[in-house]
């Protein structure tokens, strides 16, 4: 794990967000705050996962959560808390939600993850953009004027390596057992639904 890697966490009980920070600090950069005005003062574009307690006193971790998204921070939210999950989770924009207690495995799992699926976001989205040039070019210009084009012959290039590690990191994913039962759901749920 890259040591670039900034975390925040969020929870009003500070001997927890300590024990947070101590279980990754050899892993990334740790910031903890107790509540969610520290949280709002302290979340920039330096944060790439955010461990958030949904319940605090003063500004909710639900009020945080929307307040990340109406900014625009590109960073990932996983949901660290003693609330049990009921529907109205399924309105809200974390990328993840863990229920108290956890363990430093499950701690670190859930930032792999949420890692992982940055990359993986990432890779997807420069494939598209140069998948997008590729055809515009392809419907522009002859086969022979590409042959001839030293950039046309790097855009495929990059877009061959990029396939491979976008079905790499796909497959790192699946491999997960979280991921193996999404798919799962989504398969079993796209046939009943026919």
């Amino acid at each position: 794990m890259s040591t670039d890697l900034h975390v925040l966490v969020v929870e009003d009980e500070p001997d927890l967000a300590n024990l947070y920070a101590a279980w990754l600090d050899s892993r990334c950069s740790v910031e903890t705050v107790y509540d969610g005005n520290e949280a709002l003062e302290s979340i920039d574009e330096s944060i790439d996962i955010v461990l958030l307690d949904r319940r605090m006193p003063g500004l909710s971790g639900d009020t945080v959560l929307g307040t990340i998204r109406e900014r625009n921070l590109d960073c990932r939210v996983a949901m660290v808390t003693a609330v049990e999950p009921d529907f109205d989770i399924i309105g809200m924009g974390f990328d993840d939600y863990l229920v108290k207690p956890v363990s430093k495995d499950e701690l670190t799992t859930i930032i792999d993850q949420l890692l992982l699926r940055s990359t993986y976001d990432e890779q997807l989205q420069e494939f598209f953009a140069l998948a997008s040039k590729k055809a515009l070019l392809d419907a522009q210009k002859t086969q022979a004027e590409r042959n001839s084009s030293q950039e046309y012959a790097v855009l495929e290039d990059r877009l061959a390596v990029l396939r491979s590690q976008v079905d790499e990191t796909m497959t790192e994913l699946l491999d997960q057992d979280v991921y193996h039962r999404l798919c799962q759901d989504i398969t079993r749920e796209s046939i009943f639904s026919k």
